[in-house]
């Protein structure tokens, strides 16, 4: 980072998280009153338990953030407790009916952290086969399954360009207490993280640290060609996510095959993750679902200004989802190409 984006509230952040998700963290540098400033950040963005992490044990443990920041370490690790006792109890019921699920995200990220309390999550992600979706779907709308909180995924289009064939033949079973499920492997869950990371821009610096923690915890037969796998842009997005983690939270990654990758990445792209990083979760670059329909304006007109200025693709997001390069060339064709993209689904949608 260059010293502008070192002072600047997202090049707190990082300093901040730097080697938080590691066994004995490192000891932060930042001052009282830098802590206070990127306080909301943290608070919203899911890193505060990883951010008392790090202070804990030094002398800003005793200032006025701490006490929040350990009120947010204290209520994300009960609550990690009690998504815990809700796995089980729902994957207890599909598996009456015969049906084993996989559970990807959430528990599946945080259980590689030195404490899972350390990364919140909410809903419960479950993706099924096709023989099992609809019998699932039936199931977890009994009212025993009401209660609970679970996102339903039929495969996993929505979380990896691989066959689900080939994701579920390596995948992995867990067991809590009497339900059994399905996890992927850790090459699998690595590249989904970078690709998520990517797709939104990595306004989310808590995922950065998802990749440093899953980099450093990485068991020693880790399978890197099936991790990257064969697409050469793929593996390269993969390459840059990695670097990221390393550049801007120090991750270990000289070991890898993305370590030369880390020391040459574009400067836009780190300027714009930290620059992503300045505004409280999700406020500057808001997923398209926060935001309402572009049909509202047809009737409307009043905010379609700004309703277009939120719109508009974000670098990173906008080279993914054109499927470009990561280089050191300007992302303007791209956004406007994503903007032109999106345009055109619109008009298709509402003819």
């Amino acid at each position: 980072m260059t010293n502008n984006a070192r002072g600047s509230l997202g090049g707190l952040v990082a300093r901040l998280l730097e080697g938080s998700w590691r066994a004995v963290p490192p000891t932060s540098n930042i001052t009282s009153d830098e802590l206070k400033r990127i306080l909301p950040l943290l608070l919203k963005s899911g890193a505060a338990s990883l951010a008392w992490r790090v202070i804990r044990n030094g002398p800003l443990s005793k200032s006025e953030s701490a006490i929040e920041l350990r009120s947010a370490y204290q209520l994300h690790s009960l609550q990690a407790a009690v998504h815990r006792s809700e796995i089980e109890e729902v994957v207890s019921l599909l598996n009456s009916e015969g049906i084993e699920p996989f559970l990807v995200k959430g528990w599946s990220v945080a259980r590689v952290y030195p404490e899972e309390g350390l990364r919140p999550y909410g809903d419960m992600d479950l993706c099924f086969g096709p023989l099992d979706y609809q019998r699932a779907i039936k199931m977890l709308g009994t009212p025993e399954a009401r209660g609970y909180s679970v996102d339903v995924h039929e495969g996993f289009r929505k979380l990896d360009d691989k066959p689900a064939e080939e994701l579920i033949a390596h995948s992995k079973t867990v067991r809590f207490g009497t339900a059994t499920f399905r996890v992927l492997t850790e090459e699998d869950q690595l590249r989904i993280l970078c690709t998520h990371l990517l797709r939104h821009s990595a306004w989310r610096p808590l995922w950065l640290c998802d990749i440093a923690c899953a980099i450093e915890n990485r068991s020693d037969d880790f399978e890197w060609d099936r991790c990257f796998g064969k697409n050469p842009r793929q593996a390269d997005w993969a390459c840059c996510a990695i670097g990221l983690a390393h550049r801007l939270l120090g991750a270990r990654v000289d070991d890898t095959p993305a370590g030369s990758r880390a020391r040459s990445l574009p400067a836009w792209l780190i300027r714009d993750v930290v620059s992503n990083w300045d505004a409280p979760f999700p406020e500057r670059y808001p997923p398209l679902s926060y935001l309402p329909p572009m049909s509202t304006y047809l009737r409307h007109p009043a905010g379609l200004w700004k309703a277009l200025r939120k719109r508009w693709p974000d670098p990173i997001e906008a080279t993914i989802r054109l499927r470009g390069p990561f280089n050191g060339m300007p992302r303007f064709p791209f956004q406007v190409g994503n903007a032109l993209l999106r345009v055109l689904r619109f008009v298709t949608r509402t003819q």
